[in-house]
């Protein structure tokens, strides 16, 4: 009985010994950032090339931009589509933050993987209303889901698209305009993505002075929507605006020009990114390379959202 009490006793002690021996794991302390940021904007030019916006030194069709928005944010000079650089494909990797080849004539395939904006509802547990994507094309009313199974169908944005949704056909971006100036006052959403169909629609047209008129009137609607964020009491001082594109198009010379896109040529690839907000930097030029992906990694950032599918890293020099 003596050696019995004897054997458990050692084992007691040698259990604790070896409990005491474990390597502890630190406990994470980190806390998240916290930003000044409230609301979210991504506005989407469709289709100009580089060379008749920024890449333009007396940037005449683009006036707003160059010479009232400029100096209170970040151009940023090497910002790329290198992915697929189509409407579908360069929308959802702005969503998404994943690079991913999508039907491109009616929108009939979602993405793979969730947006930031279901990503977003999830988390804060907002209504629809609260997540917005407005835009002249029908078909990017594929934005709003996914194919994932944890996530198809479920914390879905509002959606004002085309017409009349998916299948109603493309109209005018200044309908578009009186539609979001209408959920901006009904509805205050903390995200917002926005498409104007112009110029890409006169470039598909061949028609170049209707291209260029198109780039010069999506130029004054950007600017239009940043006067009403300067002077709305839910989104002065607590708004991060960015104005970008989903892809540009063929430089003279190569295939037929400015009429078409979708390859990885430069034309296709190098786009515009203009990043204004309260926690960025202003008046400033980037000319470090960065992707549409990195576009989505920021608003991660921001949003305090982790996306385990995006491929894009943080614009770690748009911040001050």
């Amino acid at each position: 009985m003596k050696m019995k009490y004897t054997l458990y006793s050692f084992l007691f002690i040698l259990i604790a010994l070896c409990n005491s021996c474990q390597v502890k794991k630190p406990v994470d302390t980190t806390e998240a950032k916290v930003y000044k940021t409230e609301n979210i904007m991504v506005l989407v030019v469709d289709g100009p090339r580089y060379s008749e916006t920024w890449g333009d030194s007396t940037h005449r069709y683009i006036p707003h931009m160059a010479n009232d928005l400029a100096k209170s944010g970040i151009i940023c000079s090497n910002f790329y589509n290198d992915g697929f650089t189509y409407t579908s494909s360069g929308h959802a990797a702005l969503c998404t933050g994943y690079k991913q080849q999508l039907e491109n004539t009616k929108g009939s395939q979602l993405p793979d993987y969730p947006s930031y904006f279901q990503y977003y509802l999830k988390k804060t547990n907002k209504p629809a209303s609260d997540a917005w994507i407005i835009t002249s094309k029908d078909k990017l009313a594929m934005l709003a889901n996914c194919n994932d199974a944890e996530w198809k169908d479920k914390y879905n944005p509002s959606i004002n698209c085309g017409n009349n949704g998916q299948g109603s056909g493309y109209r005018n971006d200044l309908k578009t305009f009186q539609e979001i100036k209408n959920v901006l006052s009904a509805d205050h959403p903390h995200m917002l993505l926005v498409n104007f169909k112009e110029p890409d629609g006169a470039g598909h047209a061949n028609d170049w002075n209707k291209y260029l008129k198109g780039i010069v009137e999506t130029d004054s609607l950007v600017w239009e929507i940043w006067k009403y964020i300067q002077t709305d009491i839910y989104y002065k001082d607590k708004t991060t605006l960015f104005v970008t594109n989903d892809h540009g198009r063929h430089l003279d010379g190569w295939k037929d020009g400015f009429v078409s896109h979708g390859d990885d040529c430069e034309g296709c690839r190098h786009i515009n990114l203009f990043a204004y907000g309260p926690d960025f930097k202003s008046g400033i030029i980037l000319d470090k390379t960065y992707a549409q992906v990195d576009l989505t990694a920021t608003i991660a950032e921001l949003a305090g959202l982790k996306m385990p599918y995006g491929q894009g890293k943080v614009i770690k020099e748009l911040f001050k």
